[in-house]
């Protein structure tokens, strides 16, 4: 379970995030909605403490990150972003395989490990020794999936992951990550302004104005069937 409490986010005088609190319940898919510059990428970020915030707290498991060394808990925690980064001099295997390594897996431990990954997430045995550059986007999505998925986290954090593929193959790897979610029972936070993205994906869906206020939580189909007001009303094209 992830909580945020009071978190605050002040670049100088500008406020990204303004008290903003939250719980993204365990084994679920909690989706932040809303547009750019709201904050959803910087509360996202705050919960591997790559931005500290201001004021309040995150919480991971009621334990406070602020307590927690920042290279340990990374290496707990799956994130999945737009651009997935791939190292280019490196195949398929390898990109997800070096991440279980750095996880503290064994060489064998690995590499069972990475073929698995990349089997679950559809990658066929015949491309794991290509490079990145001989994969389609979206199978270059698919392998950013596994990699993050190879240190075995209980979090996967989702930053527009599927924004720079075309809607066909968005859409595969929409129903993809339902799959594995559902399989492995992660803990998954995932920010998109897409709202048909949003209402298929979120178990809890989050909608947010800007310096990430919350105009409405909940099921999809409760904010669909019951907006709190306009704006939820527009941004889900209601």
């Amino acid at each position: 379970m992830i909580e945020f409490k009071g978190v605050t986010k002040k670049y100088g005088e500008d406020a990204a995030v303004i008290d903003f609190s939250l719980t993204a319940p365990s084994g679920k898919l909690t989706v932040l909605m809303g547009l750019s510059g709201f904050g959803k990428t910087t509360l996202l970020r705050m919960v591997s403490k790559l931005v500290q915030p201001t004021s309040g707290s995150v919480l991971i498991d009621g334990n406070d990150i602020a307590d927690l060394d920042s290279v340990t808990l990374r290496r707990s925690i799956g994130y999945v972003m737009q651009e997935v980064g791939l190292l280019p001099h490196k195949s398929v295997l390898e990109n997800v395989t070096l991440i279980a390594n750095i996880a503290g897996q064994t060489k064998d431990q690995a590499l069972k490990n990475a073929r698995e990954l990349l089997d679950l997430v559809g990658i066929d045995e015949s491309f794991q020794d290509r490079f990145p550059d001989q994969l389609s986007g979206g199978q270059q999505q698919r392998v950013g999936v596994a990699r993050a998925l190879a240190i075995k986290p209980n979090i996967l954090l989702m930053d527009e992951p599927f924004g720079a593929v075309d809607p066909i193959v968005r859409e595969e790897l929409q129903d993809e990550l339902i799959r594995i979610q559902k399989r492995l029972s992660l803990t998954i936070i995932l920010v998109t302004h897409d709202r048909y993205e949003a209402i298929k994906l979120a178990n809890q869906l989050v909608v947010l104005s800007e310096g990430a206020k919350i105009e409405q939580a909940g099921p999809p189909k409760e904010l669909i069937e019951k907006p709190a007001n306009k704006f939820v009303q527009k941004l889900l094209g209601l």
